[in-house]
């Protein structure tokens, strides 16, 4: 180790020894001190604040800030020795079991009660009651306690405010604060890289202090000035890259692509069964008039389950097929594709079919594209795609192969968006002679700030009416573990639904085979309630205390043979042949099957308008949206829709929240809110997406509204006077090292 001074560059290895600097490096990809210096606490605790132990989730590694209230010694049962067990509190009356196995009596005289400490571990449950087994602890001093005061690795606590890192079983927030405090000792800040004219106006305090004062503030006040530093940082390098990204994609060249008078845009209209409604019709024409600029489009359309989108993408494709191009529509599922595939076909009926009997004058083609295509049939679609014949193309991934050529390629639209990398859709991208015009689709209600942080460059466009004829969907949490006879009565409604003619949905979070994930497809099929606890002692830290998710090919033939039995149930998976899955979703559609038990493929785009009942199974284990999604499957006809979300999590717990939250509004637009307070900022930013840590650490785009609008302002200002940064080099460095080009990447391609 080293007293010389450090920088953001200096190895971690030279500041906090070879041992410990491999562990920073191997469970929290810390190598330099830069990186630890932005490895920002994740909050800060106050000795004799309560942690609220009660809203943990059990399978969640916590740290938690607690007090000894006693400890008791048994015999195990099962094996030979003694199990000692602290119980902790917070202050609020949450209360946590700290379970330690052996013969441990040193101990128990550490743990005496009165004695504060942090407790890191990983939340299970037993017989009801929350516990950590065998956590790791550091304690605090107490007062006058000479020998506690002087202990090195708790000095960092000995203020007000006690700050909590992300860490790792391995590397407990305590290890990660004493190696910040021996960075800071040494560490020289870089330059401001961000202009003082800015700083001045915004009342930002410098870069050396922020960092020191999010460590160790000295106050709350400081605390607040280095945090809304920091996060305009963060937010000050998204909106610049995009503002500049904006900026240069103004000056590329597009063909125009305008309305065609009396073309099949015009006869497609005169055709549709239906009328438009008021928000489609205001879309469609912000879409035209993009489409006849001479540069390219790049618009996100966001509208709720069901609101029109496809209708509105049709009628966009249509007036590029007006003008001379082709448009293709990249879905992410061969189930979703072929829909789109037959939807399209019965909507344009004579208008899809040129080159047959009875076709339109001015007809084009639908063409399919999927990897599950015969030899012979792909042949003739690529065939079709390539000679310009076919003016619409569908399909998956199997659009992006080498050797699926277009004639013109002018639109290019992308269904559920956030299913494709920055990679897939760039490939496709580029199968035209020069940029097209681009649309992407998502059902999934993107807040205001996520839409001007991460789709930032893009135009939005939103839909929020429904098409006339849909029904209202009711929602309703069955807490299974609580009240079975909840789930009885659910079983009992989806046979009264289909007696009465109408089909449902049974959703489960996993396949089931071989290939699904730890042990679990082994297991024996889990019943729909839990039994008792059959052990005395409880788990231990490999093991959360949860069964494993429910799976398709387990619950399907419970489900037969049990309250079920007598209705005809079909599977659909992810792993299934395309042409069995085909086969399955049109055996559906065609109301063949009564029941459908799924994966989460039906959870876009699949319309059956006779479905009304929905039930997601371990509804606990899905995310908001994902839930939102999946309901909109059902109530798509004339018969209101039904979606039961089976539980076992506890009442109170954050799990449940979420799902009381889903069932009291249909609101894709609240939903979208909570499903952001509830998700790490850097995933929404790119960071899965890429598969890199994210250095976006501390910008809320839920709380930080008025601080990213601010920043945007202050974005387009300067890339108005200074395009590209040439003034300013040290805040493009900072740009580059906080949003890197991958990442810039996925900000511009949405």
């Amino acid at each position: 180790m080293t007293s010389e001074p450090s920088t953001v560059d200096t190895p971690l290895k030279k500041l906090v020894g070879e041992k410990t600097a491999k562990a920073l490096a191997s469970h929290l990809d810390l190598h330099t001190a830069g990186d630890l210096v932005y490895h920002f606490p994740r909050r800060y605790d106050e000795r004799g604040e309560h942690t609220d132990i009660r809203s943990l989730d059990v399978g969640e590694q916590v740290t938690v800030l607690a007090q000894v209230q006693r400890t008791a010694v048994r015999p195990m049962r099962q094996r030979r020795g003694n199990l000692l067990e602290v119980t902790v509190g917070d202050g609020s009356g949450g209360v946590l079991t700290l379970t330690f196995f052996g013969n441990q009596a040193w101990r128990e005289r550490e743990l005496r009660p009165g004695r504060w400490g942090l407790f890191a571990g990983k939340v299970t449950e037993f017989r009801g009651k929350r516990q950590l087994n065998g956590p790791e602890y550091v304690l605090l001093g107490e007062g006058g306690d000479a020998e506690a005061a002087a202990n090195e690795e708790i000095e960092e606590f000995a203020g007000a405010l006690i700050p909590v890192y992300p860490a790792a079983a391995a590397v407990p927030t305590w290890v990660i604060a004493r190696c910040v405090r021996v960075v800071l000792d040494t560490f020289t800040p870089p330059d401001d890289p961000l202009p003082a004219t800015v700083r001045t106006s915004r009342k930002l305090v410098g870069i050396g202090t922020a960092l020191r004062e999010i460590h160790r503030p000295t106050s709350k006040e400081e605390l607040y000035r280095a945090r809304r530093r920091l996060k305009w940082d963060e937010a000050f390098a998204v909106q610049l890259t995009l503002v500049q990204r904006k900026h240069r994609a103004a000056s590329w060249p597009a063909r125009p692509r305008p309305p065609k008078p009396g073309g099949l845009l015009d006869a497609f209209d005169a055709r549709l069964p239906y009328e438009l409604t008021t928000g489609q019709r205001e879309v469609a024409v912000e879409i035209a008039a993009d489409l006849a600029t001479a540069h390219p489009m790049h618009r996100l359309l966001q509208g709720e389950v069901g609101s029109g989108k496809t209708v509105v993408a049709l009628r966009a494709m249509l007036q590029v097929v007006d003008a001379g191009g082709q448009a293709a529509l990249l879905a992410p599922t061969e189930v979703l594709a072929a829909q789109h595939h037959r939807g399209m076909l019965d909507l344009l009926g004579p208008l899809a079919t040129a080159g047959e009997l009875g076709a339109a004058d001015d007809a084009t083609r639908v063409e399919l594209v999927t990897g599950s295509l015969g030899a012979a049939a792909r042949r003739r679609a690529l065939t079709e795609v390539a000679e310009g014949r076919a003016g619409i193309v569908l399909g998956t991934h199997a659009l992006l192969y080498e050797g699926v050529d277009f004639a013109d390629l002018g639109l290019v639209v992308v269904d559920e968006q956030h299913r494709f990398g920055v990679e897939q859709r760039d490939a496709l991208r580029a199968k035209a002679d020069q940029p097209p015009h681009v649309l992407v689709m998502t059902a999934t209600p993107i807040p205001r700030t996520v839409a001007m942080t991460v789709y930032g460059d893009l135009e939005t466009s939103t839909l929020s009416q429904l098409p006339q004829g849909r029904s209202p969907i009711a929602s309703h949490v069955v807490p299974a573990a609580e009240k079975p006879a909840f789930l009885d009565r659910a079983w009992r409604r989806l046979r009264e639904d289909v007696a009465a003619g109408h089909q449902a949905y049974v959703v489960c979070p996993r396949i089931g085979d071989s290939r699904s994930g730890a042990g679990a497809a082994n297991a024996e099929a889990p019943d729909f309630e839990p039994g008792p606890a059959s052990e005395e002692e409880p788990p231990r830290e490999d093991d959360n205390g949860r069964r494993p998710p429910l799976a398709v090919t387990e619950v399907a033939p419970l489900l037969a043979d049990g309250p079920l039995h007598g209705l005809r149930i079909g599977v659909l998976h992810g792993r299934l042949p395309a042409d069995e899955k085909d086969a399955v979703m049109r055996s559906f559609a065609d109301g063949d099957l009564d029941v459908l038990v799924a994966t989460t493929v039906v959870e876009v785009g699949v319309n059956v308008p006779n479905a009304t009942v929905m039930i997601v199974l371990d509804a606990d284990r899905f995310g908001v949206s994902q839930l939102h999604q999946l309901r909109g499957r059902v109530g798509r006809g004339s018969a209101p829709g039904l979606c039961l979300l089976v539980t076992e999590a506890a009442e109170g717990s954050s799990a449940r929240e979420r799902l009381d939250a889903v069932a009291s509004t249909t609101d894709g637009f609240k939903l979208a809110e909570l499903d952001l307070e509830q998700r790490r900022e850097g995933d929404v930013l790119g960071a899965t997406q890429s598969g890199r840590r994210s250095h976006l650490r501390l910008l809320s785009l839920l709380r930080d509204t008025d601080l990213i609008r601010d920043a945007r302002a202050e974005a387009i200002a300067l890339v108005e006077e200074d395009p590209e940064l040439e003034r300013h080099p040290a805040l493009a460095a900072s740009v580059a090292a906080l949003v890197d080009e991958e990442r810039a990447e996925y900000l511009e391609k949405g």
